[in-house]
């Protein structure tokens, strides 16, 4: 084929006798109408780019362990960026990135996963540039192919595609060769693929060579053919061709569906034919052919990249803003960014953000953020970012837009002067404030390169901006850029940048006492009497940092010199007093923290003495630390509680019955089933008149109710019935079975009275609840008798009596084919009420189906907004793979390949079980190629599937097909064994935590089964209970043991085990795990685990100081970390009642806050002071640390996860606390009021009033719902209700609140 690309240069070929098409459906049928035009355009040249082949390599054959590990990652893979493209629309480099290295780590990368890779390069993703987006194609096929990965056809199609998608110009020449030295043969995607890209470049030459050869090998053309020529023709610059080729297409036997005209309009975008673009939108309009919102998108990027934007209003006009149109225009605003087109993207931006503003429930809105943030990712112009901001700002979209993007700056590392401090700029000429925190990253990042010209200009920019620099900037993040202080002074005063030499002093002290060099400290001591307030704070911080690394009798000297100072000058102001005493308690708390009992005995009269000091300067310590000081004093060990748990067991006991009603039983059921009506009556009551206590069984029963009603002998079953509830008589789901089928014998004959009768009978007295299936036959009564009138009023009062709506597609279909249009619109309006618009779309979309309506049903399934129910479209394709329709099946996968959230994969997997239901290896040959066409990577359960079809007729499997694990033949038994029975009895033997039998049971696998060894769930399992046991070493043991055989520890297990190792203090071998850990980037572990347990280590082994120094560094030296929880720190220390450590953390956490502007920590202790209702310490840290207020993220969730764990009005009492210490949170008092109301929990009327009544206190609006149930508690209670109750039903309510609820999320959401 390369050859013949190769000679047909000296040719000119018109391809109009090469339009011959085959095929049904969207592709032509017998030969269709040729068409003729005009050639000899000159050939655009093509740049030869060297494609991969594929590489004969002998690939070791892995593990069972790792292939089974292998198809979970892959599951987990394609979880992740199905997860991310239903959501988004869209995956992120980062993602896709993690992914390739997760797969390439086992070494053995199978070529389903190279497949799911190549096809995330194109499109999807839209903040990458093209060139980018190729060189990671590349990367990956290298890569890939150099383990060992098989390419074959399916993967070259896919890397057309990305080609294709990034506009990358390659030789098909080339491409073609590259796949016949591998030997892989191309298929009709291949050609199809290759034809485009000739046509992108407008050689209709190489596309007409092509379509040449497809004809002599009887490929079908297809519609994407045509499309390619379209474009094909208007970039060679012959419009009349490109228009003509819908001509051939209608004379061909195809209709021209939207991807046509999408084509056509592209190309008149290119132009900047607005004129022509609305034609052809009329005639689409006219033809009744819906382009979705997406479509439009595609015209809106092929104006703007012709530099035609101005047209992009008039196309923006004609979206209709369909479910999924926020995250489309979100991805066309992104690609226009990545392409520099920003200007357009915010006019799109602009069009959609009236969707947001009516889902915004933030008092604080902040929409744009996608965009502000890519824009300073691509480092667009500083001006334009600050300008899209203030229009953001001005129009209210935005609350905070320089604030989000300077942030966005920062995290990315757009550390130059053009972006962050022209940011800062811009907030000062706004009147914004700047913050000394803004400048950490800044800082940080020269510190790491020790660039000390960038350090210096940081600190120019930030005093030029009038921030100032403190002595914590100065100590953390500037000082340690320099080899020494003076270095640090003399460049400073070189650079002629004026710092205050108290601040610079203070640093300096800082600095030398985390060197800890005490003479050094204190031979700058002579500085203070210059300045004392300054001197003091910077010499407290000082010996604090001393203090840290160990108890020593110096820090009391030199402190008690240093107050003798301060006492004889008395010239401080009030405020700056306030500052020294603070320093001084913190001081007093670290000092006397780091002694130990003995010391603290030993130094009782300097601490005396010390106090005294105190008591005559007037300086009074906080509360909090004056506990913490005194409990330190009081104690030094906390006894820790042990529980004990008890479990009762209840002993049911079974009786036998009599024998003799036990043969009259059998005599009845034998006459029920010769169909004895008769007899069995008599039978059931001679036993009775023996024995009025006798019961039959639930079958037989029901068996002689059906025997009864069948004969006529309706009341007599209707007896039998009663009899069975006054007996407790249980039905099971087989009983259940055989009512339905006795009211289906009823059905048959038309008698609608007795299935009423029964129905009304079984419902009432509660012997089974109504289903679908119960009452299913009244339905079916009438449509026997094709009577659709009686069957709709059937169903409405099955409706509204047992909320059930069975039968309603066989009702749907039979108007359908009797044309009863009128009737049909009724059973339309009640679905629309009763299921929803949506639910009752998809009823006419299956009867449609069904009834073979393909054009309506395509009609329907195109509607605007319609967005794919898993659970409905399984069940259609479950009923057409029962029934084997082909027909219907193949057009609902046709139908929905353009459907908002649809899994393309499931739908073709429908299509291959009934190709294996029906052994039609052509059509699951075809399937492939469609599965390929739209650029699927198919699970693999879906690829041994079609292979099977493929085996099974001796056809060529064109693909690797996964492997599967074989099991073991037993060579003295003959039988056949595995390790899975061993595998599953000792995991079983483990989740109990026997792990002496477990391993036993290992030892005989061992012996039977050579190179045995434990699966990664039994391995996780083990890891688990030997940390129950304290068996720390074992586990790690077992842990890396694993990591050598390729196996993937869970989260759990990693889990369990480091939590483990932090009780037993062993700080050590935590990070020896997380190391471990490191290499495994597919398992998701908290950010938090390793910290939170070496801190808590620490605490084990009563060093203190060293979880406090690991928390505090963990905050202030990476501003990244500040959303990171420490919750689980505080909540162990509580539960332990340690009351020094907690003081400890407390005094930490408002440093964090107070000093470093890092609130996380001081948020989570004040919420766990709430959850554990400790309100008093909650309220006295939030006047400490007011900025624990404004933490809005972390309040929100908490407030969602206490209305999720809510059990009891009582359970609420913490979150009110909060809400009523505020005045502002009227909205968020609602939110608490409301659900506890509504929910009604434990009946507790007296809560529910209370709550009502302080709701009417604050002003607070109940909804219907909560005030229709808490109507109830006031009936139930017996006193009048002081409002109106709301007259509909409570579900009438709830499906209002709930549908308000999800139209308000779904816009947020995306």
């Amino acid at each position: 084929m390369a050859a013949l690309l190769r000679s047909a240069r000296l040719l000119k070929c018109s391809p109009a006798a090469l339009l011959q098409v085959f095929g049904n459906s969207r592709h032509v049928p017998a030969a269709g109408r040729l068409y003729s035009e005009a050639v000899g355009t000159t050939r655009a040249g093509l740049c030869v780019q060297t494609v991969p082949g594929r590489l004969n390599v002998n690939r070791y054959n892995p593990s069972v362990a790792v292939r089974s590990k292998q198809a979970q990652q892959f599951d987990w893979a394609l979880a992740k960026l199905d997860s991310s493209v239903r959501r988004t629309g869209r995956v992120t480099k980062t993602l896709l990135l993690r992914i390739f290295h997760d797969i390439c780590r086992t070494g053995y990368p199978s070529g389903n996963q190279a497949l799911l890779l190549l096809r995330s390069c194109g499109s999807l993703l839209p903040e990458v540039p093209l060139a980018e987006r190729i060189e990671l194609s590349q990367q990956i096929w290298d890569k890939l192919q150099e383990l060992g990965t098989t390419y074959d056809v399916s993967h070259y199609n896919a890397l057309l595609k990305t080609y294709l998608q990034n506009e990358f110009r390659f030789s098909p020449t080339d491409f073609l060769t590259k796949m016949e030295s591998a030997n892989v043969q191309p298929n009709r995607v291949t050609y199809q693929r290759l034809i485009a890209a000739y046509c992108e470049v407008g050689d209709i030459e190489g596309a007409s060579t092509i379509l040449g050869f497809m004809k002599s090998k009887d490929l079908p053309i297809t519609e994407a053919v045509f499309n390619s020529l379209v474009t094909g023709h208007a970039r060679a610059g012959d419009m009349d061709s490109a228009e003509g080729i819908l001509s051939v297409m209608k004379g061909a036997g195809i209709e021209p569906g939207p991807d046509t005209y999408l084509s056509l309009l592209n190309v008149y975008a290119e132009k900047g034919d607005i004129a022509k673009i609305k034609q052809t939108l009329e005639t689409v309009e006219n033809a009744d052919i819906l382009l979705m919102d997406r479509d439009l998108m595609q015209v809106v990027f092929s104006l703007t990249k012709a530099s035609h934007q101005q047209h992009v209003p008039e196309i923006v006009e004609h979206m209709r803003h369909e479910r999924g149109y926020v995250p489309d225009a979100m991805n066309l605003c992104l690609s226009l960014i990545t392409h520099g087109h920003e200007e357009t993207a915010f006019s799109v931006l602009k069009s959609f953000t009236g969707l947001l503003v009516e889902s915004q429930t933030s008092d604080s809105p902040d929409l744009g953020n996608f965009f502000l943030r890519h824009c300073a990712n691509m480092d667009k112009p500083v001006e334009n970012i600050v300008g899209f901001c203030k229009d953001l700002k001005d129009s209210g979209l935005h609350s905070s837009p320089l604030q989000f993007t300077l942030q966005c700056a920062l995290e990315a590392k757009k550390t130059g002067e053009c972006m962050a401090v022209e940011l800062m700029r811009s907030m000062k000429e706004e009147g914004l404030p700047l913050r000394p925190h803004y400048f950490c990253p800044l800082f940080t990042h020269y510190q790491k390169d020790k660039n000390i010209p960038g350090t210096l200009q940081a600190l120019r920019a930030m005093q030029e901006l009038g921030v100032a620099s403190d002595v914590d900037t100065f100590s953390i993040y500037i000082l340690p850029s320099f080899p020494s202080v003076d270095s640090a002074r003399t460049s400073l005063k070189e650079a002629g940048i004026d710092v205050d030499g108290n601040i610079l002093i203070a640093a300096e002290l800082r600095t030398e006492a985390s060197r800890g060099n005490l003479a050094g400290l204190f031979s700058l001591s002579n500085a203070f009497r210059a300045s004392l307030i300054s001197g003091f704070r910077g010499l407290f911080a000082g010996l604090q940092y001393f203090c840290c690394s160990g108890p020593t009798e110096a820090p009391f000297v030199y402190l008690y010199d240093s107050i003798n100072v301060f006492i004889e000058s008395r010239k401080c102001q009030i405020g700056s007093s306030l500052l020294f005493a603070e320093n001084v308690a913190y001081f007093l708390y670290n000092l006397i923290d780091s002694l130990n009992e003995t010391e603290v005995h030993s130094k009782e009269e300097q601490i005396r003495e010390y106090f005294g000091l105190l008591k005559n300067m007037n300086i009074s310590i906080s509360l909090n630390i004056f506990r913490g000081i005194r409990n330190i004093l009081e104690s030094y060990q906390v006894p820790e509680l042990v529980k004990k748990l008890e479990r009762a067991l209840e002993l049911k006991t079974q009786y036998e019955t009599d024998m003799t009603p036990a043969a009259y039983a059998t005599l009845i059921n034998l006459c029920c089933r010769h169909d004895n009506a008769e007899e069995a009556l008599k039978l059931k009551m001679e036993l009775a008149r023996k024995d009025s206590d006798a019961a039959l069984d639930a079958q037989k029963y029901v068996a002689l109710v059906r025997v009864l009603s069948k004969h006529g002998k309706l009341e007599e079953a209707i007896d039998m019935l009663k009899e069975m509830k006054e007996k407790d008589v249980q039905l099971r789901d087989s009983t259940i079975g055989l009512l339905t089928l006795t009211m289906n014998t009823a059905a048959m004959k038309g008698d609608a009275n007795t299935i009423r009768r029964l129905q009304e009978t079984i419902f009432t007295l509660g012997l089974a609840k109504p289903s679908s299936n119960l009452c299913s036959p009244l339905i079916a009564c009438y449509l026997e008798s094709e009577n659709y009138a009686g069957a709709f009023d059937a169903t409405v009062e099955v409706q509204k009596q047992y909320n059930q709506m069975p039968k309603i597609h066989d009702l749907i279909c039979g108007l359908v084919e009797k044309g009863d249009a009128e009737l049909l619109q009724k059973v339309m309006e009640f679905l629309s009420q009763e299921r929803g618009e949506m639910m009752m779309l998809y009823d006419l979309y299956f009867a449609f189906l069904q009834t073979g309506r393909y054009k309506e049903a395509r009609k329907i399934i195109e509607t605007p907004g319609l967005r794919a129910r898993p659970t409905r479209l399984q069940w259609f394709a479950e009923k057409c793979i029962a029934a084997q329709q082909m027909e219907p099946l193949e057009n609902m996968v046709d139908m929905t390949v353009k459907l908002f959230e649809c899994d393309r994969d499931d739908m073709y997997h429908y299509l291959l079980r009934l190709c294996k239901e029906t052994n039609d290896w052509q059509k699951a040959e075809a399937t492939w190629m469609k599965m390929q066409e739209e650029n699927l990577a198919p699970r693999e359960r879906t690829l041994r599937l079609l292979a099977d079809i493929l085996k099974n007729n001796d056809k060529e499997v064109p693909f690797e097909v996964p492997e599967v694990k074989e099991p073991i033949r037993s060579d003295s038994m003959g039988m056949v064994l595995s390790p899975a029975p061993y595998d599953t009895l000792i995991k079983t033997l483990l989740a109990s935590g026997n792990i002496e039998d477990a391993m036993a049971v290992k030892n005989i696998a061992t012996d039977h089964i050579p190179g045995f060894s434990l699966s990664d769930n039994a391995n996780n399992l083990l890891i688990i209970s030997q940390v129950k046991r304290c068996q720390m070493k074992d586990a790690m043991g077992t842990l890396k043991g694993m990591l050598q055989a390729d196996q993937v520890p869970t989260q759990l297990a990693i889990t369990r085990l480091v939590q483990g190792l932090a009780s037993e203090g062993n700080s050590q071998d935590i990070q020896e795990a997380e190391a471990l850990v490191k290499t495994l980037g597919s398992i998701k572990l908290s950010s938090m685990l390793f910290v939170n347990n070496t801190a808590l280590a620490h605490i084990k082994n009563e060093d203190i100081d060293s979880a406090v120094e690991l928390l505090e560094s963990f905050y202030i030296q990476n501003t990244e970390n500040q959303k990171s929880s420490i919750s689980f720190v505080f909540r162990k220390v509580l539960d332990a009642n340690n009351d020094a450590v907690l003081d400890k953390l407390s005094a930490m956490a408002e440093r964090l806050c107070n000093h470093f502007a890092s609130y996380r920590a001081a948020t989570d202790l004040f919420l766990i002071y709430l959850d554990t209702g400790r309100t008093e310490e909650a309220k006295f840290l939030l006047q400490r640390c007011a900025a624990v207020n404004e933490q809005k993220d972390t309040m929100g969730y908490f407030s969602q996860r206490s209305v999720r764990t809510l059990t009891h009005f009582s359970t609420w009492r913490p979150l009110q606390h909060y809400y009523f210490m505020r005045p502002d949170m009227c909205r968020m008092k609602y939110c608490m009021f409301s659900p506890s109301l509504s929910t009604g929990l434990d009946k507790d009327f007296s809560s529910a009033k209370a709550l009502y009544e302080r709701m009417q206190a604050e002003g607070v609006k109940a909804d219907e719902l909560t005030l229709k149930r808490l109507a109830l508690l006031y009936k139930e209670a017996g006193e009048t209700v002081p409002f109106e109750e709301p007259p509909e039903s409570f579900r009438f309510y709830a499906d209002k609140l709930n549908k308000q609820r999800s139209e308000s999320m779904e816009p947020a959401n995306n």
